[in-house]
């Protein structure tokens, strides 16, 4: 069966001195040593993973991480714009009015502006800093981020222009906002919990607080603007590998739109006449060497009816570090990286490929999306369907071969109780509460309060239930091992007079027996369903006629003899959240079926 394709300015005087204080050159805030202290009793409690030796154990550069990494640098910006040539002839209105959509559907780059890029405190530019006493262009900006490009407040990709230095030895500024992401610092926390860890590689990431002079407007500002707080990311490129002791010869690659690990027809080299960029890029983004010739060799294999996870695993793969990549986001609930968010990095001298985390502002989130919705409900099994645990990586080609490896999952478990102890129990609660009295006064300052989705009350109420959020997350996992796997639903089909309704098989690791529930209706809250079978051992439900012509509902849970249940990967986005389990298909006039998006 095929599968569904599934598509201001803030001052000092503001602020509690209890537990801030201003600092002069590039820092602008920096918070007590009592926190500093605990994190270094936290660090000597991490105890040493013993884990199996492999070819080539991943070891990040832990020289990079300092003491000064988490205080806000200050940053000013003053934007003009520049020249056709190289697309900065646009106004600072322009660069912020378009989302991604926009720019895919125009087939047009992203508009960029002019910038002068100036590093400082609270008071201004700093002598000694990039940028000081600039007046000249040393850097074009643009709009960044999919997703949140939609976003009112935008995050800004900032490249400093050759030969006009570099910012902590960096030339490409990541600059997130997190608009929708309440404490505005979960980027920064699952950094800094990823340092140190066996068989992984953080990012550098460092709080920006950012003023921006807008000279593209017919009447030019005369001051700098207060823009609020962000949190800059690390830019994935050879800098950056070769920065964490990694090789800048090597390969890197982002994953974009629904990477699955398919040998998708798409992906091809450089050298092949039907190569596109575009359309290659929509998978993943070339961030090293452009032969993606290993890449290619990879993703054979791994679609190969011949190549078992073990046998993956030896060849491709470091088994500590996917598993300890895997755990991580598990117990984090970092749900975003079963297709995207991810970064693949594959040293040019052997055949293995490794995965290491690029954007983490989904994790410890679960109790926060409830919060926003208003509806504790949200907080509840239920409402994340196959979005935990093992079942969150069960769509992708890969993930599902490994997990379906009996030594995997054993070195899998080992590694989640590992980073459950590690995190669990207060840890990272206090490292919770050590960022938020950073950022908290910017959250709901003038710049940041109108968007900030979290009342005071909330952020409260969500900054004490971090560690209680580690714990159920530790608890979905626990039940994904023994839940059925989900499955996809098949397009509908009418034959001889009948409409059919087919789904692929369900898979138990402990080997059960499953039955299916099946629903369908013309409505999807599917009451009055015009079919409902609660025990069908088969993939298979027969209509004994044709469907009317409209709008309908298929939904299919799996379950199994002792009443576990998991829905079906495909999702319907409704007007009141993600219905899971569910597709939407048409019957037209003529008893056509076409499904919703075709």
């Amino acid at each position: 069966m095929k599968r569904n394709s599934k598509l201001k300015r803030f001052t000092a005087g503001l602020l509690s001195l209890s537990f801030v204080f201003l600092t002069w050159g590039c820092v602008g805030i920096k918070v007590p040593d009592r926190y500093k202290e605990q994190q270094e009793e936290d660090k000597k409690d991490r105890a040493v993973e013993k884990a199996s030796p492999t070819e080539a154990r991943l070891k990040d550069n832990m020289a990079l991480y300092t003491e000064d990494e988490d205080e806000v640098i200050t940053m000013y910006l003053t934007v003009s714009k520049g020249n056709s040539s190289d697309s900065t002839d646009h106004t600072w209105q322009e660069v912020n009015t378009y989302s991604t959509d926009y720019y895919t559907e125009q087939g047009l780059d992203r508009y960029k502006v002019n910038g002068v890029l100036q590093v400082g405190d609270e008071t201004g530019p700093v002598p000694g800093e990039l940028g000081y006493g600039r007046t000249t262009p040393n850097c074009t900006v643009s709009v960044r981020g999919q997703t949140s490009s939609k976003d009112p407040q935008k995050g800004y990709k900032i490249k400093i222009k050759d030969n006009q230095g570099m910012w902590d030895g960096q030339t490409v500024l990541n600059l997130n906002k997190h608009e929708m992401e309440g404490l505005r610092f979960r980027n920064k926390i699952m950094y800094k919990l990823q340092e140190g860890l066996p068989d992984m590689v953080s990012l550098r990431t460092r709080f920006v607080h950012l003023y921006v002079k807008d000279l593209t407007k017919d009447s030019p500002d005369t001051v700098f603007v207060d823009y609020g707080l962000y949190t800059h990311v690390e830019q994935a490129n050879k800098k950056m590998l070769k920065a964490h002791g990694l090789d800048s010869e090597g390969f890197l690659y982002k994953e974009n739109q629904m990477f699955e690990f398919y040998d998708y027809e798409d992906i091809r080299l450089v050298t092949d006449p039907l190569y596109d960029e575009e359309k290659f890029g929509y998978y993943l983004e070339s961030k090293g060497s452009n032969d993606h010739s290993k890449l290619k060799e990879m993703l054979k294999d791994v679609n190969s009816n011949a190549m078992d996870g073990d046998a993956l695993l030896d060849k491709w793969f470091d088994r500590d570090n996917l598993a300890m990549w895997m755990a991580f986001n598990i117990i984090t609930g970092n749900v975003d990286t079963q297709s995207r968010n991810t970064l693949l990095y594959s040293p040019s001298n052997i055949n293995k490929w490794y995965f290491i985390n690029w954007d983490c502002d989904a994790g410890l989130r679960r109790y926060e999306w409830a919060l926003n919705k208003h509806d504790m409900s949200y907080y509840s099994k239920e409402s994340f369907g196959w979005e935990y645990g093992i079942s969150n990586y069960w769509s992708n080609v890969l993930f599902q071969k490994v997990l379906k490896s009996d030594d995997f999952r054993k070195l899998l478990d080992s590694k989640v109780e590992y980073i459950y102890k590690d995190f669990h129990g207060g840890k990272v609660q206090r490292l919770a509460e050590y960022y938020a009295d950073i950022v908290r006064p910017y959250c709901f300052g003038d710049a940041d309060k109108l968007y900030e989705p979290l009342t005071e009350a909330e952020y409260d109420d969500m900054l004490s239930k971090i560690d209680d959020e580690l714990e159920y997350n530790y608890s979905l996992y626990k039940d994904s091992l023994k839940n059925p796997m989900p499955f996809y639903i098949g397009k509908p089909e009418v034959l001889d007079g009948k409409t059919v309704f087919e789904w692929d098989a369900s898979y138990h690791f402990g080997g059960s027996d499953m039955s299916y529930k099946v629903e369908v209706a013309d409505n999807y809250d599917f009451k009055n369903p015009i079919i409902k079978e609660d025990s069908l051992f088969l993939g298979q439900v027969v209509y004994d006629k044709r469907l009317e012509p409209g709008q309908y509902f298929i939904k299919v849970k799996a379950v199994d003899e002792e009443g576990n249940e998991c829905t079906a990967f495909d999702v319907y986005y409704s007007e009141n959240g993600k219905i899971f389990g569910c597709i939407c298909f048409y019957v037209g006039a003529d008893g056509s079926i076409k499904l919703e998006g075709e």
